[in-house]
């Protein structure tokens, strides 16, 4: 009887340590879960070029498992908006990862003056570094002109350098600036006689043999073809009239209208660049973020990795047909499919349900002004030539000299200060005097200048959008915003970069782990993603963060 008290009241106190240990197992693992989810893989996509609109007028088009599936089985976010200017690729490549705008993250433009050196600068190059798999120049970069961290620099971090970071693109900025300070790789594709996918001596010395077996497999060749319409062309409703006055030519085409097939694009071994221009060129970046993914296990443990893509061929289709145009469906049809085998591929690799994903846009676009004039509709373009002729004189009646104006680049003036100095004039007077000038010029629409920008705080409209791209050390001394509609550019094919909200609105989907499905018509901002994304993952959010987290996306 004793022997049999002592057996029970043995089993007993083991199902209670049992049960207690298990309880505080439980519980550990409850307030982790509250605090932080643990995705095996982020997958971050910018679409270039990439209006919110197409969602919408597309979206009868799309298959069940591309865009369709983020839509209906993720979060919506339909106000979504650049808050800052100039809409261009890298200053939103770089809003999208560091959670700010380029007044603190600091890259203003693709390229941009450089006041200290006194010279125009790219966005991403780097002659300290040297070009991997190509003889030419293509790689010297790096993200050293970006002035904070990324999401992905962060999650690095926040594993001690054990997640991965891959970043994939058609354009070097595209990859470079996402993939942050800590990438383990960037890699983009260079065209011109080669068409390879190479990157630089800042991440590695050479190329994996997974990425020179990419290279010799002839994949980019055998994008090289007839570019025809996905379906039947009649089905294509949902944009303009094929040829137009509105759209730009290939090389040796004589119209605008489907097949394009150019000798350029069905000769398979130079001017590879074509298939950037082209549906084909998204095709190439899903497969090589497919191999990426496969060859670099990626999702392949329990420590986060991330993975971002960017679709550059959107933006040159864009450009050269305009945002009306048949190229323009065609292109986001054949992506839609892309994206789908992508999603396949990360379901196979990583897990349904394993993976966070987001997808959004570097900038929109604005429809094409001639097209618009044509419809009775304000628009127009600048006529640089002549404004610059007439400010010319402005500035050697009212100062004596033109020199004044050091450089004009990016809708903004850089003046030369010391110039300003020696005629003892007050700077922020001739600031002010230029833009009053400037204010009546054909075309312009607002003027401030960046005494208004370091002297005032602005929350809405056109001058809060300014001001979250004015940069105290890089940006100019007098800022032009031209009239809605009007733009600096092609009388064929649109372009981006203004304030205006036609270049502002973009995509914003999240799906996935930790993501909750619905939408919201709630105004959301592109520096809103990377603190999301840090407050789903519980790590420090990017260094230069002024967005914050949209909380109804979050489960």
């Amino acid at each position: 009887m004793k022997k049999y008290f002592i057996t029970s009241l043995f089993i007993g106190t083991l199902l209670l340590v049992n049960g207690l240990t298990a309880q505080k197992k439980n519980k550990d693992n409850t307030s982790d879960d509250l605090l932080r989810v643990k995705p095996k893989l982020v997958v971050g996509i910018i679409v270039d070029q990439m209006r919110y609109d197409y969602l919408t007028r597309f979206y009868n088009g799309f298959g069940d498992d591309g865009f369709k599936k983020l839509i209906e089985q993720g979060f919506n976010c339909k106000n979504n908006h650049f808050n800052y200017a100039p809409t261009s690729t890298a200053p939103g490549h770089t809003s999208v990862f560091t959670g700010a705008s380029p007044s603190t993250h600091g890259i203003i433009g693709n390229d941009w003056y450089d006041k200290e050196i006194d010279a125009s600068v790219y966005c991403a190059g780097d002659d300290a570094y040297t070009s991997v798999g190509t003889s030419s120049n293509a790689g010297k970069m790096s993200p050293h002109r970006m002035t904070v961290t990324t999401i992905t620099d962060e999650l690095r971090l926040s594993t001690q350098m054990q997640g991965k970071t891959i970043a994939v693109a058609l354009k070097d900025r595209g990859a470079v600036l996402p993939g942050g300070h800590t990438a383990n790789a960037a890699y983009w594709f260079h065209g011109a006689d080669e068409g390879k996918w190479i990157t630089s001596t800042y991440y590695m010395n050479e190329l994996p043999k997974w990425v020179n077996d990419f290279n010799s497999s002839g994949k980019a060749q055998s994008y090289k073809k007839e570019w025809n319409t996905l379906r039947d062309i009649k089905d294509y409703k949902e944009s303009g009239t094929d040829n137009n006055l509105y759209e730009g030519k290939f090389k040796d085409e004589t119209t605008t209208s489907f097949p394009h097939n150019t000798a350029e694009l069905l000769d398979k071994t130079k001017a590879f660049d074509i298939i950037k221009a082209t549906p084909y060129g998204n095709s190439l970046t899903a497969d090589f973020a497919i191999e990426a993914l496969k060859n670099e296990g990626l999702g392949k443990d329990e420590i986060t990795d991330f993975l971002t893509v960017s679709f550059s061929s959107t933006d040159y289709v864009g450009h050269m047909f305009g945002v009306n145009s048949k190229e323009v469906q065609d292109t986001y049809l054949r992506l839609d499919e892309d994206l789908a085998r992508l999603f396949k591929a990360l379901d196979k690799n990583v897990g349904e349900g394993e993976y966070t994903l987001f997808l959004t846009a570097d900038h929109a676009a604005i429809e094409v002004p001639t097209y618009l004039k044509d419809q009775k509709i304000p628009a127009g373009y600048i006529d640089n030539k002549a404004n610059a002729a007439r400010l010319s004189e402005f500035l050697k009646y009212t100062y004596g000299t033109e020199d004044i104006v050091k450089n004009h680049s990016n809708n903004q003036l850089f003046l030369d200060h010391k110039i300003v100095k020696n005629l003892d004039l007050d700077l922020a007077d001739v600031q002010a005097e230029i833009a009053q000038e400037y204010l009546g010029y054909d075309g312009i629409d607002k003027v401030y200048t960046a005494d208004q920008m370091w002297n005032n705080e602005y929350t809405r409209g056109i001058p809060y959008i300014l001001q979250n791209g004015y940069n105290q050390k890089r940006s100019g001394d007098v800022l032009l915003v031209l009239k809605p509609g009007f733009i600096s550019y092609n009388t064929t094919g649109s372009t981006h970069g203004s304030p205006q909200i036609y270049d502002t609105h973009a995509p914003l989907l999240f799906y996935g782990k930790g993501i909750k499905p619905g939408s919201t018509i709630k105004r959301t901002e592109i520096p809103d993603i990377a603190p999301t994304i840090s407050a789903l993952l519980g790590i420090s959010y990017p260094s230069g963060t002024t967005g914050t987290p949209i909380i109804e996306v979050l489960e």
